[in-house]
Parts: structure tokens; C-alpha cells; sequence
């Protein structure tokens, strides 16, 4: 697929348009909110008996506008990248791993297709110049601004055709290094805080990679305070795509659901620019990468699911997509006390 260029701001600065689109995004509906927590303390149950399950309807509403959240078309999309750190040797596959793990998608051999058959999931795979690896970032920017806005741009696309829910995952050799250098320009410490073992690693390969993030941070060093430009200067097209598919569900009303350590830094770069962009967000899991906990813990946020995975994919968001669509059906398809003909606690008397 071709990467589409945005139409040009006013200034003629490409990420103008994102800065104002991420300070501009719209709020909760907060009647749809009560009106779910009217319709609960009547459903056959005790309340709080559902527990986070509850919590959840609140966000469907919050984020849809629906009074009777309902998930009918849920969709995984799936962003693929290469990134040129890969030749610093910091993964034990090669880049083209890539493209052959996106063939297999598009065949319905891999974890996340059978994910999305068992929960009755919809499922996209974008390609996203596969041939054509973002550069090294120990010697460059990985992106010029009007690449990286443009991909931007590619991911708010991701979401035409219509879902109710979306879940975002991403594919990319390499791409693990790049995650662990945007946490750490974004939240600081020691680069071997945030690398960790990626698609298998040894103890040398993982201290490799953090020498190679410390190179990068070193190099981008005077740029750091601009959450953007971090995105670009480390970040891969994957991880760009899915930044933009993020902030365009927000103004389409589509609550998100972030899979692992990688998905998870392109909504890092939003909370860091504003941490309200990414209230429309649960997240899936957290991943067995030593570092996602950590930043989860940055953006205050409770994942869903701890299953020790890491393997990527959205295949952690999908799983939790799962739990997201029951919450809505106990919700929207529970019977009230008056319905079912059930004594409620506050008439026993």
C-alpha cells in the first residue's frame, strides 16, 4: 500500500495539525455514562457483582454516546514496519521476517487470526513499506516530519469501513528496540531499564540493544521535549500508524483497545503531548517485555489481562476485545428484576 501525504497546515509544518487535532479531541458523554449506572442498579444481580466488567460498559458509553453499549463490529488491525536499527544487530531475525509474518496473516496461519476467529473478530493487516525500512537511529532520524505525518495519516485511514471497537496491534522486526527508545526519551532512566528480551534475545543481545538505544538518545538528545519528534526520530511506521488510528477512533467515538509493549508507545507519544488523548483507550494485557509494566504504570493505567504473553499481533487486545464484547452483552441482554420477575433487595421489605 501507498502511503497518502496529508494536505499541507497553514504553516507548512506537517505535525501543526496534529498538535491542534490532539488538543482539540472530543470528551466522554457523560449522560450515556449515567444512564448506564441507572439501567445497572436494576439488572439481576447485586451491584458491583461484575466488577471491572461494569467499568467497562461505563467506558463503552462514555466513548460510543450508546446508553445500551453493544459491540457489533469489533475489528483487530494489525500495522507492519521495518525499521533500520535492525542492522546494529539488535534481533535474532532478520527484517524480512516481516513481510513473511504478514503473508501469513493475509493465510490465516497466525496466533492473532485464531484470536479473531474464536471472539468473532474483524481483522486488517497494513503493509507499510516493507521494502523500504525507516532509517538507522543511531545515525538519523528514523523519519522526516512529513514521512512520519503522512504514515500519521495512513493509520487514521485504518479505521474506514466502520468498527464499534477497535484493537490495535502491530507486526515489525526491530520493532521492540524502537518501543524501548521512546520510553525512554519520553520517561528517562537507564536505556537497560527499558530493553528487554523482544522476540528472544539473549542476556547479549538485550544489553546490545540498550547500548544501541543509549547511541540514539544521545544523538536526538536537544529534541527530546517534543513528544512528535520523539515519534519520529525513533519511532517506526507501525508504531506512527497506529498513533494516527488511535486520535482518529477518538474523534470517530470508537473506544480502543492497546495490545502490548510496542502498541503501547504510540499511545505513550499521545499521553505525552496530552494525557487526555488516549482516555478512549483500555489496555489489553500486559506483556511479558520486563518494561511494560513500568509504562503502564507512566501512563496510570490498569491492563486488563495478565497471560505472560509478548508475542505482538494485537493478539493480548483481541483476547481482551473478548471480555469487552460479554461486558456489553450482560449489560445490554440482562433482564431487570421487574423483567424476570425477580424479588429485588430493595422491595424484600
Amino acid at each position: 500500500m501507498s502511503i497518502p501525504t496529508p494536505p499541507p497546515s497553514a504553516t507548512g509544518m506537517p505535525f501543526d495539525d496534529f498538535r491542534l487535532l490532539i488538543e482539540t479531541l472530543p470528551g466522554p458523554n457523560v449522560e450515556a455514562v449515567e444512564s448506564v449506572r441507572k439501567r445497572d442498579r436494576f439488572l439481576t444481580k447485586p451491584p458491583g457483582a461484575l466488577g471491572r466488567l461494569e467499568e467497562i460498559v461505563e467506558w463503552l458509553a462514555a466513548w460510543t454516546g450508546k446508553h445500551r453499549p453493544q459491540v457489533t463490529r469489533p475489528l483487530v488491525a494489525v500495522f507492519a514496519g521495518n525499521h533500520g536499527v535492525t542492522k546494529q544487530g539488535v534481533s535474532p531475525y532478520p527484517a524480512e521476517v516481516t513481510a513473511q509474518m504478514v503473508a501469513n496473516f493475509a493465510a490465516g496461519g497466525a496466533a492473532i487470526n485464531q484470536i479473531c476467529i474464536a471472539h468473532d473478530l474483524g481483522l486488517k493487516v497494513f503493509d507499510l513499506a516493507l521494502d523500504h525500512p525507516t532509517a538507522d537511529f543511531t545515525e538519523e532520524p528514523a523519519l522526516d516530519e512529513r514521512a512520519c505525518a503522512a504514515t500519521m495519516a495512513f493509520g487514521m485511514e485504518g479505521i474506514a469501513g466502520g468498527t464499534d471497537l477497535l484493537c490495535i496491534g502491530e507486526m515489525g522486526i526491530g520493532n521492540t528496540t524502537s518501543a524501548a527508545a521512546i520510553f525512554a526519551a519520553l520517561y528517562g532512566g537507564d536505556p537497560a531499564d527499558w530493553a528487554g528480551a523482544g522476540t528472544g534475545a539473549t542476556p547479549d543481545g538485550i544489553a546490545l540493544k540498550a547500548e544501541v538505544i543509549g547511541r540514539g538518545l544521545d544523538l536526538h538528545r536537544a529534541h527530546l521535549g517534543d513528544p512528535l519528534e520523539v515519534l519520529r526520530r525513533f519511532g517506526g511506521r507501525e508504531i506512527a500508524a497506529m498513533a494516527g488510528a488511535i486520535l482518529a477512533a477518538r474523534v470517530e467515538r470508537i473506544p480502543v483497545i492497546v495490545d502490548g509493549f510496542v502498541a503501547t508507545s504510540a499511545a505513550a507519544v499521545l499521553h505525552a503531548a496530552n494525557p487526555d488523548a488516549i482516555a478512549h483507550c483500555l489496555f489489553g494485557h500486559v506483556s511479558a517485555e520486563k518494561a511494560h509494566r513500568a509504562a503502564l504504570e507512566k501512563l496510570g493505567v490498569e491492563p486488563l489481562l495478565d497471560l505472560r504473553m509478548r508475542l505482538g499481533e494485537g493478539t493480548g487486545a483481541a483476547l481482551a476485545a473478548g471480555i469487552v464484547k460479554a461486558a456489553a452483552l450482560c449489560h445490554s441482554g440482562m433482564a431487570t428484576f421487574g423483567e424476570a420477575g425477580v424479588t429485588d433487595r430493595d422491595t424484600a421489605h
